[in-house]
């Protein structure tokens, strides 16, 4: 079964609005077998959206349509819908019925153009919204089916959750299951080269890679209405794969690397301290995500200038004198002032230069040092990072989380 997924509204076309509504809808019908092989936005207009639907209806044998049920003028999905498949709009009682008590519950007037919510094709699957006004509601004809939603993601997903993927789902007849690897520090060029003898040998399984800033998703995907025995081929290719690329995949559960990381300090209540430099709490902002976290992050310090680091982590001066204060030196004696100060199992120190400015011939924009420093003694590491001032930011967050991740795991 092929599906497409229609978004309706100018305000996504301008670029006001994200369309979060498709990404969230194709992964649920992902999980039931459903193939998505388009998606689309049409803006709020009679004839291009006609023109939308007819390609849709075309090409796929479910078309999921997000907006434009609102109760004003320029809301003209379901006209347009039932104009297409030939259909009468009527008056719904029990969803007008459903609109007044909204109205009631939240103290307000209802409008009476709220009314044209209420009606919906004759003959459709009307879909009960509970966190709104707009009812959905899901037409079959000659086999193609049309489901509409509103646009609102508090409405649109718990509609797509109760009521759509069930009967899809039941029409599908197969299921999809997947497994996500989570890779950092190898490239996706690499990456694939190193796993080609896999993917080109796939059968039941399909392996795919997708790359985002510093890491790659290695997603690995099979169509079995057995989920054990889905899960069993899964285990397969996914070991392969760990053992060839090792400790660089950090996840199989497709959680983020500071997840993980903050995980094993908690699963082996390791404390831990911060000074950051160039990311500026960058980290701490990340890592104070995780509920809970207070029980192993004891403090952050932002420690920006050279005056700070001499006296807020006991830095020598002798050390930025001759060395400067992106160096491993520097950043050594400050993740070890830091853990000293905290009197935490672990201090992490990072420093750099995130540009545009600042660089000079022998310490360029994006060189950072990151140094983690233990009981069994302090590591540092040097990076040589490109892009703009967020790149750059962000990479050192990533690799600072990985640092800590290997030495929890290896000791």
């Amino acid at each position: 079964m092929n599906a497409e997924i229609l978004a309706v509204g100018t305000e996504l076309l301008m670029g006001q609005i994200a369309n979060t509504n498709a990404q969230y809808i194709s992964q649920k019908l992902n999980t039931i077998g459903v193939n998505v092989y388009y998606h689309s936005v049409v803006g709020d207009n009679p004839s291009r959206l006609k023109t939308a639907l007819e390609l849709a209806f075309d090409r796929s044998d479910v078309v999921i349509m997000t907006g434009g049920l609102g109760p004003t003028q320029d809301d003209l999905t379901k006209e347009t819908v039932a104009e297409i498949m030939g259909k009468k709009l009527i008056l719904h009682d029990e969803s007008l019925k459903q609109i007044e008590e909204f109205f009631k519950k939240i103290n307000r007037p209802m409008a009476k153009n709220n009314v044209k919510q209420a009606y919906l094709p004759e003959d459709c699957i009307v879909i009960k919204n509970n966190n709104g006004t707009a009812p959905g509601c899901i037409i079959e004809k000659e086999n193609k089916v049309v489901v509409m939603l509103p646009g609102p993601p508090s409405e649109m997903r718990p509609m797509l959750d109760d009521t759509v993927i069930p009967y899809l789902q039941e029409k599908s007849g197969e299921k999809i299951v997947s497994k996500y690897l989570r890779v950092f520090g190898v490239g996706e060029s690499l990456l694939e080269e190193k796993i080609l003898d896999l993917i080109n040998n796939q059968s039941n399984v399909t392996i795919a890679t997708y790359a985002k800033e510093g890491e790659v998703t290695v997603r690995i995907t099979t169509k079995n209405n057995d989920e054990e025995m889905a899960l069993r081929d899964l285990n397969s290719i996914e070991n392969e794969i760990v053992k060839i690329l090792g400790d660089s995949v950090y996840s199989n559960e497709d959680k983020e690397l500071y997840e993980v990381a903050s995980k094993l300090l908690l699963e082996k209540k390791v404390s831990i301290a911060f000074a950051e430099s160039c990311t500026g709490g960058l980290i701490s902002s990340v890592i104070t995500d995780i509920p809970g976290i207070s029980a192993v992050f004891d403090r952050s310090v932002v420690s920006y200038s050279n005056k700070s680091k001499v006296e807020s982590l006991g830095v020598k001066q002798e050390t930025l004198d001759n060395h400067g204060a992106v160096s491993s030196e520097t950043a050594i004696e400050m993740a070890e002032g830091i853990r000293k100060v905290a009197g935490t199992d672990l201090g992490l120190s990072v420093t750099g230069i995130a540009g545009p400015d600042g660089g000079t011939e022998d310490k360029p924009v994006g060189l950072v040092y990151i140094a983690l420093a233990g009981k069994s003694g302090t590591q540092c590491k040097e990076l040589k990072l490109a892009g703009n001032r967020k790149r750059v930011r962000n990479m050192t967050t990533l690799n600072a989380f990985d640092m800590i991740r290997r030495l929890l795991m290896n000791n």
